[in-house]
C-alpha cells in the first residue's frame, strides 16, 4: 500500500494503471477535551486508511491513501482555542474538487474515509460526492458512520450520542497514537453522559450550550487500547463492504 503523496508522478502514473481504490482521509482541526490533540479526526482517518487499506489490499485490491484532508466545518468547536472552521461552501468545494480532480486524472474509485461526525460536515460530505460525481461521471463513495446500518454495530457510548472525545474517540487515538493522548488529564475528567446528538438536534448550536464546557462528552477516563482496535476493526469493516458494493 503506498500513499500518493509520496511518489512522484511516474511512479503515480505507474499506480494509476493498475486502477487503485484512491482512500482519502478527512479529518478536521478542532478541541477534542483537555486530553487529546486538535488533529483527532485527522489521526483517526488515516490511520482506519491504513488498516481499512491492508484488509482491500488482502482482498486483491491496490490501495493508495491520498493526502488527508484536516479542515472542515467545526462550528460547535469554534469558541476553542485552535480549532479551524469553513465555510459549508468552502468545505464542500474542497472536498468535491480534491475528488474531481483524482477522478478526472484516471483515477477513477475514490472513497472518502471520515471520522468528523458533525452533522454539517456529514451534509457537505454528500453534497461534494454529488458535485464530483457531476463533474466527472465517477462515483464517489462515502461509509458514513451515521447511516444506522454501521453505527448500530458500534460502541454503546457511540450510540448514546455522548461520544465526542470520550472513551470512544480516546480509545480510538490511543489505539493508533498513544504518544498523543494526555493521560494524566483523561484521568482526572468525570463522565459526562450527554447525548450531542439529541443536543443538536433540541437547537443547541455550540458545545458550550451543549454542557461540555471543557470539549469533551461521554467518559474518557474509561478508554483502552483494546476498545481502539475493537473499534477499529468495525470501521474497517464499513470501508471495505462499501468499496466491494460500489465497485464489485
Amino acid at each position: 500500500m503506498k500513499r500518493l503523496a509520496e511518489l512522484t508522478w511516474t511512479e503515480a502514473a505507474d499506480e494509476r494503471a493498475r486502477q487503485p481504490i484512491v482512500l482519502v482521509p478527512i479529518g478536521s482541526t478542532e478541541a477534542h477535551g483537555p486530553h487529546l490533540p486538535l488533529s483527532t479526526d485527522a489521526i483517526l482517518s488515516d490511520e482506519l486508511a491504513r488498516r481499512a487499506g491492508e484488509a482491500l489490499e488482502a482482498d486483491g485490491r491496490t490501495v493508495l491513501i491520498a493526502p488527508t484532508l484536516s479542515y472542515a466545518i467545526t462550528e460547535y468547536a469554534a469558541a476553542f482555542a485552535g480549532t479551524i472552521s469553513l465555510s459549508p461552501e468552502t468545505a464542500t468545494n474542497l472536498v468535491a474538487e480534491v475528488c474531481a480532480s483524482l477522478a478526472l486524472q484516471g483515477f477513477q474509485r475514490v472513497c472518502l474515509v471520515n471520522s468528523h461526525l458533525e452533522p454539517a460536515h456529514v451534509v457537505s460530505l454528500k453534497d461534494a460526492c454529488a458535485r464530483a460525481e457531476a463533474k466527472s461521471g465517477q462515483k464517489v463513495a462515502f461509509p458514513d458512520q451515521l447511516d444506522r446500518r454501521w453505527a448500530r454495530t458500534l460502541t454503546e457510548e457511540y450510540k448514546r450520542g455522548a461520544c465526542h472525545a470520550g472513551s470512544y474517540e480516546t480509545s480510538l487515538v490511543l489505539a493508533a497514537r498513544p504518544e498523543l493522548v494526555r493521560n494524566d488529564v483523561r484521568a482526572r475528567l468525570s463522565p459526562l453522559p450527554i447525548d450531542l446528538a439529541q443536543a443538536m438536534k433540541a437547537g443547541k448550536r455550540t458545545f458550550g450550550e451543549a454542557g461540555a464546557a471543557d470539549a469533551y462528552f461521554g467518559d474518557p477516563a474509561a478508554a483502552t487500547t483494546d476498545e481502539g482496535n475493537a473499534i477499529y476493526a468495525l470501521l474497517v469493516t464499513m470501508v471495505v463492504s462499501t468499496v466491494r458494493e460500489t465497485w464489485p
